[in-house]
């Protein structure tokens, strides 16, 4: 009589959990595609390369993930396809400039997207902006490039990225004495042509230059707001700022730094598929081989979950219109 119970119980257990069990979302024989917004190389296909290794593990039914490059415009391409294109099916994926917001803040000609209507993953880690220069060089402080003649010839990608937008301002409110030549496809191909001395320097994230400072090809001259502990002592522009108004330009441009490597999906991805990636680039950025690897490769990663990189972007859009206006005379998107 007891088996003939437990049975029953069992039975009558299996009915009541099998719908269960078939309402939750499973990604087995599925491929997520990971968009990244610069060519191959760069900090941001770096990170987008390490979490697609460890991702498929900590999703049901383990999907293969897969990394496009789709550079254009820093990143507006990339944005413009997931936000109009992509099916919110959970299966697209992005990482793109984290200036983006202030593309849209400043209506930048081409921008289709509306930061705020993403479906937020959240970011790998914040990430702070420095400017570096030829070790060969004989400039070592902000002052020396103020002084320098001729010009320091400094790489970037392109307008509305920090590694355009950074030099600028340094060179706008600080006087600083520099030159950028923009175009280049991603900050890899910077740094390549810092080392052939084609240029002298570049801006961009810390944890992009590192394995350059740490080989001694470049020198950290000044940092924006963000920091860690290996270049605290530098300058931060914003402590420098001549006035009130550079200060204000300075910070705004600072602020999407906290989302430094942001990962989102389209736009009306339904919320048990968002929570199942937020969920599993979380154990991503907690899984010890990963955090090993990145380490290696000069990240920091500190998680930003979705929620509080929405904050940011909302803040940033938030700007008093005085501050936007001026800061729109600076900044450009190419």
């Amino acid at each position: 009589m007891q088996r003939i119970v437990a049975f029953v119980l069992a039975a009558l257990l299996v009915v009541v959990l099998e719908p269960l069990y078939a309402q939750q979302p499973s990604y087995a024989g599925k491929t997520i595609s990971i968009i990244v917004g610069y060519a191959p190389g760069g900090g941001y296909d770096r990170i987008a390369r390490m979490v697609a290794r460890y991702l498929p593990k900590y999703l049901p039914g383990n999907p293969t993930v897969i990394v496009q490059n789709m550079a254009g415009a820093n990143s507006i391409v990339a944005a413009n396809h997931v936000y109009t294109t992509a099916k919110p099916d959970g299966l697209t994926v992005a990482i793109f400039n984290r200036n983006l917001p202030l593309g849209q803040l400043v209506k930048v000609e081409g921008v289709r997207y509306d930061m705020t209507k993403f479906a937020w993953i959240g970011s790998m880690s914040s990430e702070t902006t420095i400017l570096a220069i030829r070790s060969d060089l004989p400039y070592r402080t902000y002052t020396d490039l103020q002084k320098a003649e001729p010009a320091v010839v400094i790489g970037a990608t392109g307008p509305g990225a920090n590694t355009y937008d950074f030099p600028l301002l340094l060179r706008a409110f600080l006087k600083l004495n520099l030159r950028i030549i923009s175009g280049y496809p991603s900050s890899a191909d910077i740094m390549l042509a810092t080392e052939r001395k084609e240029v002298d320097g570049r801006a961009g994230s810390y944890s992009s230059i590192k394995a350059w400072l740490d080989r001694g090809v470049v020198r950290p001259i000044i940092r924006a707001r963000a920091s860690v502990p290996e270049i605290a002592r530098l300058p931060a522009d914003e402590d420098l700022a001549p006035d009130a108004r550079a200060k204000a330009v300075m910070s705004l441009r600072s602020t999407p730094e906290i989302i430094g490597r942001p990962f989102v999906t389209a736009p009306g991805t339904p919320p048990e598929l968002v929570n199942l990636l937020r969920e599993g680039f979380v154990k991503v950025s907690q899984d010890r081989e990963f955090l090993t690897e990145a380490t290696r490769a000069g990240f920091d990663i500190e998680f930003v979950s979705g929620d509080a990189a929405l904050k940011v972007i909302r803040e940033v859009l938030n700007s008093p219109a005085d501050v936007v206006r001026i800061f729109s005379s600076f900044f450009k998107f190419e």
